[in-house]
């Protein structure tokens, strides 16, 4: 993926953003606040760089937080845990399957943005949409999460 426009947001765009930003992830978006945003497209998805990292894409209208959004940002509600056995299929894109779910926050509904960990270390691997409500998702069968974004795919390793 290569990023084809970029552009400095201005203050008004920016304060617009910042609103709509900290109404969904809240308080966290306190600590990037002050930052340079610009706004960019990259093979047709929009993105939102924060002093020079990729912090948000848009997935169905919605700025979603990338995986290195939700590090920098230190986001940690709506978590799904995958045990080591998920972690390779997760890291390729596939969707997150009932049996390979540790544990999932009771709050998530169906089609809420949620954030893939593994569970050895609490590392995010991905991000996706609840197929199931957190309280279903430890079952025996059946899909979970479809994922979105993961370490690895083309928005993870894209150059700013």
């Amino acid at each position: 993926m290569k990023i084809k426009s970029r552009i400095h947001l201005r203050k008004s765009a920016k304060k617009e953003l910042l609103a709509e930003l900290s109404h969904i992830y809240g308080d966290a978006m306190k600590t990037i606040s002050d930052s340079k945003y610009e706004s960019a497209t990259a093979d047709g998805i929009s993105i939102i760089i924060v002093d020079g990292a990729i912090m948000f894409f848009k997935d169905d209208g919605m700025y979603v937080p990338t995986i290195k959004g939700v590090m920098g940002l230190g986001l940690d509600s709506n978590v799904v845990v995958v045990d080591a056995g998920a972690v390779r299929f997760v890291v390729n894109g596939a969707d997150v399957m009932c049996p390979g779910i540790v544990s999932a926050d009771p709050e998530i509904q169906t089609d809420d943005l949620v954030i893939i960990k593994e569970v050895t270390h609490d590392k995010p691997l991905g991000m996706g949409r609840a197929l199931v409500p957190g309280d279903s998702m430890k079952a025996k069968s059946g899909k979970a999460v479809r994922s979105i974004h993961y370490v690895g795919d083309d928005l993870w390793n894209m150059e700013v």
